[in-house]
């Protein structure tokens, strides 16, 4: 009877035996990743043609986006962790599938609360091909080529980002907005195919009991992300009594979280795990970072219309910089982190992100768009560079049982980067140009408050810096400690 190659059990010449086999699980995971960013970014340009299709208000239809992100945020780390329990080549597929026919559901939708509800399952599909791709890179490529398959990765997610709202306008003016969602169906049957033929079947244990999913943490960190999310994005920028009402409850859930998995016998999340200096502080590092890109999102569109004076179409040209400079770098950025070492690669993105808000908080202002264009540069290059040796150090440093669930908290650190930053950074940009509507603000107010919030994002990089340098020295000296 033939049994199954573990995967992890792999050495380069098999690997290299089978290289044009890791091409297509390489294609096939790339085309999860695209699939699942495109769906996060495509909708939104549709916000004002689903609002009158629907007859609805804008706090309505922003639904439409908030539905998909909440169901990444809650569920991604779940899914991540029933990978690893039940097997991560069923569980792609089956999310592949679900994704595929919610795109259907959001097509077909006939009310606003369908297309919502579609889009929540759709969200469901997202986080299990967000939670897995990256899980799978160390099973189908050597250790040594883990950073060129994360820049991929990266690459992928960034292109679909950088997609979703061009390609959106073009299938709204060219069918309708129902095309946003119909344009997945083909593409994740392909995605569907390509996993199920080119990725490694699941290693078979019959001699080990399979552990239980941790339900009861399961729902906590669930409920608790839904109230954190939630606290940051309901009241378009106002934090009211709600707001301040579902912060707690997080706050509660979250404590409530530790307290049962620090019990449950199979727990959602092992706690140990972050007894490592190195993986709390990847994680950490994750979130400043991405709130720190997010600044950008946030911040670039109002300064480069009301301190600059620019047309939508100049703008929207400017702000795609970041994301074409993102593709560009993410592969070569793997090479890279794979050749240097990712500890230093880190460090090297983190220090260039630093420099970027320097330049944002400096020179805009005294050399026009040019210098607006340099910084975004800058920062983008940088956490191109950040991202993938992070990803790559945390992905190649622990076991394979843990990969699904570690996988997803590295999503979830960034998705909850991006909801903060949105929140908070765009409060504060607000609050420093001292104007409740910012559209009405004078160029020169609005100018102070660019300066003023990138200034934080400056010390939000510091601060990143800082917990890399630290967790560095706290390894060093527990390994001194155990010799």
């Amino acid at each position: 009877m033939k049994t199954l190659i573990e995967p992890q059990a792999l050495n380069i010449t098999e690997v290299a035996e089978r290289q044009p086999s890791v091409r297509w699980a390489l294609a096939s995971l790339s085309l999860s990743v695209l699939l699942s960013s495109l769906g996060t970014s495509i909708a939104n340009v549709a916000l004002p043609t689903l609002a009158k299709a629907f007859t609805a208000s804008f706090q309505e239809v922003q639904w439409v986006v908030l539905a998909y992100l909440l169901a990444i945020t809650t569920l991604i780390v779940s899914v991540g962790r029933l990978g690893d329990i039940t097997g991560r080549r069923r569980l792609l597929l089956a999310g592949i599938l679900l994704f595929t026919l919610a795109s259907i559901g959001c097509g077909a939708a006939t009310t606003l609360w369908h297309l919502i509800a579609a889009r929540a399952v759709q969200g469901l599909g997202a986080a299990i091909m967000m939670a897995l791709t990256m899980a799978f890179v160390g099973e189908i490529v050597p250790k040594e080529k883990t950073g060129s398959a994360m820049g991929l990765l990266g690459t992928m997610s960034a292109v679909g980002t950088a997609l979703g709202p061009s390609l959106g306008g073009v299938l709204i003016a060219g069918w309708s907005w129902r095309a946003l969602f119909l344009i997945n169906v083909p593409l994740g049957l392909l995605a569907f195919l390509l996993v199920r033929r080119h990725l490694l079947a699941d290693r078979m244990r019959a001699e080990v009991a399979r552990p239980a999913l941790d339900h009861t943490g399961t729902l906590l960190l669930a409920v608790t992300l839904a109230a954190y999310a939630l606290a940051m994005t309901l009241g378009r920028g106002q934090f009211g009594r709600l707001n301040i009402t579902l912060l707690l409850a997080a706050a509660v859930g979250a404590g409530w979280f530790v307290r049962a998995e620090g019990r449950a016998a199979s727990p959602l999340i092992q706690l140990a795990l972050f007894r490592d200096p190195r993986m709390s502080a990847n994680l950490a590092m994750s979130g400043l970072v991405s709130t720190v890109m997010m600044t950008t999102l946030v911040v670039g569109p109002f300064y480069l219309s009301g301190a600059l004076g620019l047309d939508a179409a100049v703008v929207g040209m400017v702000m795609s910089v970041g994301p074409l400079v993102a593709a560009l770098t993410g592969v070569p950025a793997g090479r890279i982190a794979d050749r240097w070492g990712t500890r230093r690669m880190t460090l090297a993105g983190l220090f260039g992100m630093t420099g970027g808000c320097v330049i944002q908080f400096m020179l805009p202002m005294a050399v026009g768009i040019g210098g607006y264009i340099a910084g975004i540069v800058v920062i983008t290059s940088g956490y191109a560079l950040f991202q993938t040796a992070n990803n790559t150090a945390v992905m190649t440093a622990i076991p394979p049982k843990h990969r699904g669930v570690i996988s997803g908290m590295l999503n979830l650190s960034r998705n909850l980067g991006l909801i903060t930053g949105a929140s908070v950074m765009g409060a504060l940009f607000a609050f420093a140009a001292g104007a409740t509507q910012i559209t009405l603000a004078p160029p020169a107010d609005v100018a102070a408050g660019m300066r003023f919030t990138f200034s934080v994002a400056t010390g939000l990089s510091l601060v990143s810096v800082a917990l890399a340098v630290g967790s560095d020295v706290l390894t060093r000296r527990r390994l001194e400690g155990s010799r």
